[in-house]
């Protein structure tokens, strides 16, 4: 996923489906000198982590 996309997703008012390695996550923030995002697993907000913004999936 590119930067620009990325945090189009954030700042959306609606939620936008999006995967990480198979999982649904949720984009809290996005980084864009490290063109990674802090996101964390839809059903646990706990497991906060910064992944490559290349690895996330837009699920259409």
């Amino acid at each position: 996923m590119n930067t620009q996309r990325a945090k189009e997703i954030v700042d959306a008012a609606s939620m936008i489906n999006v995967t990480y390695d198979g999982t649904p996550i949720y984009i809290q923030h996005v980084n864009e000198s490290e063109n990674t995002a802090r996101v964390f697993p839809v059903d646990q907000p706990e497991n906060e982590r910064d992944v490559p913004l290349d690895q996330l999936r837009e699920e259409r």
